[in-house]
């Protein structure tokens, strides 16, 4: 049986260093040393460190923004200076830097723009996004007057306008309540099911725990541990056992039954507690069963249809027979019918009289001492033929020379 052909990994840090030099080019500070790192596809990947470890120098060498002093970083196998793989690249960055005096449905509508998407795909796009952060009721107010939390939501949308197939987001539930840190933590989660890679740098360590298959943690530049979560959190120097409720006299046979076997005590028998986010998000999941009036933020919706993995096979002909409909659906804009400035000039030229005409009938004035001179009327012939060359010339007649 032939052997599965590895993926390529996404995201590929060989020996990147990166020195800040002062101004006359000695070394000055050394955030990043000799990073060794590979992000396979489908996978979310944490990011940890203390502030100054290096975290968000890593991601601005990896979006192409610094450039590395040795070594050297890939992203789906290209260097990050290449600009055809940013088109699949989405970015959160740590603050959100928007454009205050733009609703959200105009800032969606501007990131679409620069990744050129069409009117028709902007807005459905826009709509989905919107809904599925949950700022549908404050679509239609500025980004300047959201609270932190709110425009990280928007953050978030304007990272997923072009449908990316890696996410970098750098402390993306910063600001945000525990209600829209679960929620996007959730969304997290399910862009890793359709196939998308994600990159995630946190301080907040809860959300790393709860959404990454494997993390890093650097410190002064240097990668210190790498693995999975699971292996990295398990105690192996300690047992845990669980049990349903049973009475006092059962659990002191047992304790005695330990120690008498292991030749150690047990350490402690206690009731497991829940975390703080689970009686928080239970609490107001019934508010809101209840139907309370809010004017903040609403609950995420899921995630938007358009983030999916590539198609393939068939879903690649039906989506291709769905935007041709779309396409016939479409109205087609006024200003598409018009005629492009300069034919309407010499449409107008042309329609005007013959000015050489009128020239030669016209009965000489004796006390004009000057006429215009012929050069400057115009020829009516040479305007039709240029006319005639803006027109597409048909299929079946020759072109003119």
């Amino acid at each position: 049986m032939p052997q599965r052909k590895k993926a390529h990994p996404v995201v590929e840090c060989v020996a990147l260093t990166k020195v800040f030099a002062d101004f006359w080019g000695r070394g000055k500070v050394l955030a990043v040393d000799n990073l060794d790192l590979e992000i396979h596809p489908g996978e979310v990947f944490g990011l940890l460190g203390p502030n100054g470890s290096g975290k968000t120098t890593t991601i601005k060498m990896l979006l192409g923004l610094l450039y590395p002093t040795r070594g050297r970083a890939r992203v789906f196998e290209r260097p990050p200076t290449d600009t055809a793989i940013k088109r699949r690249i989405g970015y959160m960055p740590e603050e959100s830097y928007l454009y205050r005096f733009l609703n959200a449905t105009e800032t969606l509508d501007y990131y679409g723009r620069l990744f050129k998407l069409d009117r028709s795909e902007r807005r459905r796009r826009t709509e989905q996004l919107i809904e599925m952060v949950g700022l549908k009721r404050a679509a239609h107010r500025s980004v300047g007057q959201y609270s932190k939390g709110m425009a990280r939501r928007i953050g978030l949308a304007q990272a997923l306008i072009n449908d990316p197939d890696l996410l970098i987001l750098d402390e993306p539930t910063t600001g945000m309540d525990p209600i829209g840190s679960r929620q996007i933590k959730d969304v997290i989660i399910e862009l890793a099911k359709r196939g998308k890679t994600v990159l995630l740098s946190s301080h907040l360590l809860a959300d790393v725990e709860d959404v990454c298959n494997r993390v890093a943690i650097m410190y002064g530049g240097k990668l210190q541990a790498i693995g999975p979560v699971r292996e990295l959190l398990a105690r192996q120097d300690v047992t845990q056992i669980m049990i349903p409720q049973t009475d006092n006299g059962t659990l002191g046979r047992v304790r005695q039954l330990i120690e008498t076997q292991t030749g150690h005590p047990v350490l402690s028998v206690d009731h497991p507690t829940d975390r703080l986010e689970d009686v928080f998000l239970r609490v107001v999941e019934k508010a809101q069963r209840e139907r309370l009036e809010t004017s903040g933020a609403e609950s995420m919706r899921g995630v938007s249809n358009f983030l999916a993995a590539p198609p393939r096979g068939e879903d690649v002909l039906q989506s291709l027979v769905a935007a041709s409909d779309e396409a016939e659906m479409e109205p087609v804009a006024a200003d598409t019918a018009r005629p492009s400035p300069k034919f309407e000039v010499l449409e107008d030229l042309v329609a005007q009289p013959a000015l050489t005409e009128q020239f030669q009938n016209e009965p000489e004035d004796s006390e004009s001492t000057e006429r215009k001179p012929a050069a400057a009327q115009p020829n009516r012939s040479v305007l039709e033929r240029l006319v005639k060359s803006d027109e597409p010339a048909s299929a079946d007649s020759p072109k003119d020379r």
